[in-house]
């Protein structure tokens, strides 16, 4: 047997140290945040995304009374987002989350699905999306790549080669 590690590298910010284009991306995001549409879970996510034109998108996640059915944050924002500009890469990535039924004490980082989504677009682009996450007391952590949140993605290039992604 063989013990391995894995490294995660992030940066730990208060709101104040945080530079002016993180605090515009993240202040876009807690405005998505509030369209989310979450009246079961009482949960809100927001998401912005920042493309390497200065484009931003937003998405917040939206739920349905049939649970598997709605869609976090993050994946609507990235799909919406390479759906109408498959040709630029993704810069930043800022989502902020929370709650006015219960506190929410922690930094909250993206579910697994979303993380495998983000990987796949900063994979595809060949280049890192920094990804920026804001907790309820204003601490952000900025992570340089998305791969940090995900160190065992899911990966099968055969797979790819059958479907014919990569051809």
């Amino acid at each position: 047997m063989q013990t391995k590690h894995f490294h995660i590298y992030c940066n730990e910010y208060q709101w104040d140290e945080l530079p002016e284009d993180f605090k515009d991306l993240l202040n876009q995001s807690s405005e998505a945040q509030a369209k989310a549409y979450a009246p079961y879970s009482n949960f809100k996510v927001g998401t912005a995304i920042l493309l390497e034109d200065g484009t931003v998108f937003t998405g917040s996640n939206q739920e349905n009374v049939a649970f598997p059915s709605g869609i976090c944050a993050e994946r609507v924002a990235i799909f919406a987002c390479k759906a109408h500009h498959p040709e630029l890469k993704i810069k930043m990535i800022a989502i902020t989350a929370g709650s006015e039924e219960f506190d929410v004490k922690t930094t909250l980082a993206p579910c697994g699905a979303c993380r495998q989504a983000m990987l796949e677009y900063e994979v595809m682009q060949e280049d890192s999306i920094k990804l920026l996450l804001k907790g309820a007391d204003r601490q952000v952590i900025e992570f340089l790549s998305v791969a940090d949140l995900l160190p065992l993605p899911f990966k099968c290039d055969a797979l790819q080669n059958i479907s014919g992604i990569n051809n």
